[in-house]
């Protein structure tokens, strides 16, 4: 993993994933909240013979920059046009899931000459007209039950009861993230996220974009997912039975798969 500086100084982890591949598509992938880019792990495997990837983890994230400021999704997209500079990528498709999708959607809109497809997954443009009380409740949980306060909560709602019993190791590792996070950057984080209205970028985008969704997600469900399908003009609708909210661990073939149609349309 190397790292760069953004050009207000927040250092951010990145990771180039090689292929054999000649003649290569270029796709970066965005992560969830409070995790990092090894939520794609399943998914680099899947792609690389085909694609080569950029994981990274966001500001306030993993082992990026942790100085908690007034984050947006507007932040998070600058940040990654920033890194895109650095690594010399002109275009690339940017697939992100649930936070990472809202940052797709700032970057899409504000940057859509590079963008070649979008992917997103598990997310959402708007949580609707009480999400900045709702978001703003879930930081202050945080900060007065501690992290490990809120694990069931997340887990649950990540991974379906199937998969927790099936891959308690993949289960465990998220946990172990979540845990590590930094309270101040997950609750800047989580005011982002109540606060996003993304839907002003929605009809300029108008790459090849995939929605993705799980059919059981709790956290963006179906009805986010149509929503954002309706709006974005180029757009397919994919949902994928029995998932729940981290396809990309739950499902990594599937979104590997629905990825590889959007960047080849």
């Amino acid at each position: 993993m190397q790292t760069f500086k953004t050009s207000d100084g927040c250092a951010i982890a990145y990771t180039i994933h090689p292929t054999p591949n000649p003649d290569p598509q270029r796709v970066v992938l965005i992560h969830s909240l409070a995790l990092d880019a090894g939520i794609w792990n399943g998914v680099v495997t899947k792609l690389a013979d085909h694609a080569e990837i950029l994981t990274y983890d966001c500001r306030g994230h993993g082992r990026s920059g942790r100085h908690a400021s007034s984050f947006t999704p507007e932040l998070f997209a600058r940040d990654l046009a920033e890194l895109l500079d650095h690594v010399g990528w002109r275009t690339a498709m940017v697939a992100g899931c649930s936070m990472g999708g809202c940052v797709a959607q700032a970057f899409g809109g504000m940057y859509t000459s590079r963008v070649s497809a979008l992917g997103l997954i598990d997310t959402t443009a708007w949580y609707g007209e009480d999400a900045p009380a709702v978001w703003r409740e879930r930081a202050a949980n945080a900060r007065s039950k501690g992290l490990a306060g809120l694990v069931d909560f997340q887990v649950t709602r990540w991974f379906g009861d199937s998969f927790r019993s099936a891959h308690p190791e993949l289960v465990s590792a998220a946990t172990h993230v979540f845990l590590a996070n930094d309270l101040d950057c997950y609750a800047a984080s989580c005011v982002m996220l109540g606060d996003a209205d993304l839907r002003p970028y929605l009809s300029s985008l108008r790459m090849p974009v995939a929605v993705i969704v799980g059919e059981q997600d709790y956290a963006t469900p179906i009805a986010m997912a149509r929503e954002l399908h309706e709006a974005i003009p180029r757009s397919t609708l994919s949902i994928i039975p029995g998932a729940r909210h981290l396809t990309p661990i739950e499902c990594p073939d599937e979104i590997a798969s629905h990825l590889l149609e959007r960047v080849r349309a």
